[in-house]
């Protein structure tokens, strides 16, 4: 189940649901105030990179378990 994050349209309040398909997203209310309308917002996701420069040293070495 994804947890999407929402706006408030009535108090401005933005917040996540975890919802269990896109079609629920219908049926959100706000906690803070209890409206339904409610707008889904786009959220950005996290993505791994491979290292490169000057940190790619220290961050393989910061996760090594031999001596140093």
């Amino acid at each position: 189940m994804p947890i999407y994050e929402f706006s408030c349209s009535t108090c401005d309040r933005s917040f996540e649901e975890l919802v269990r398909s896109a079609e629920a997203t219908s049926e959100v209310v706000c906690p803070k105030c209890g409206s339904q309308h409610v707008r889904r917002k786009i959220s950005l996701f996290a993505s791994k990179t491979s290292a490169v420069g000057a940190f790619a040293g220290a961050s393989s070495a910061a996760c090594s378990t031999g001596s140093t």
